[in-house]
């Protein structure tokens, strides 16, 4: 039996971790609303932004004017103690991660550590948009942080 999906276009199921696409770019930022700027001009459109002091970050969301393909998330640090603050510290600004939309994020974590990789929550935690959200840690996969995000439906 295939380990892809059944359904023609449908969610692959590879190896028990069901992946359905590609969520989001995230781009580490010192300056937010700079950053917000220098995006516009290349055309993409603000589509969401938050503060989440949880996670130590203010973000937003970029998108092309049609809504078509996968968002940009700018993340820039509320305080030099954050995770992005440490990052921008020892990388400067940059692609800070590639975001997996998944099925199920608890499903998805307990697939991967099943394989021995290491989660850096041991719950999912809150993300952008109230989506539940893990990491897998970047010496994992190549060196790169891999999110996997998890759609909520609003009530």
């Amino acid at each position: 039996m295939s380990e892809q999906s059944a359904v023609p276009g449908g969610p692959a199921a590879v190896g028990g971790l069901r992946t359905l696409g590609i969520d989001h770019v995230g781009v580490a930022v010192p300056d937010l609303d700079e950053a917000v700027e220098r995006y516009r001009g290349l055309g993409l459109e603000v589509s969401h932004r938050e503060e989440n002091p949880a996670m130590g970050v203010q973000e937003a969301m970029l998108s092309s004017p049609t809504g078509v393909g996968t968002e940009l998330q700018l993340v820039a640090p509320l305080g030099p103690h954050s995770a992005i603050g440490r990052f921008l510290d020892r990388s400067g600004p940059g692609l800070q991660h590639l975001a997996l939309r998944v099925a199920d994020v608890d499903d998805a974590a307990r697939t991967l550590r099943g394989r021995g990789l290491r989660l850096l929550y041991d719950a999912p935690r809150i993300g952008t948009r109230g989506t539940r959200i893990n990491f897998v840690h970047p010496k994992d996969c190549g060196g790169v942080l891999i999110e996997l995000v998890e759609q909520v439906d609003a009530v």
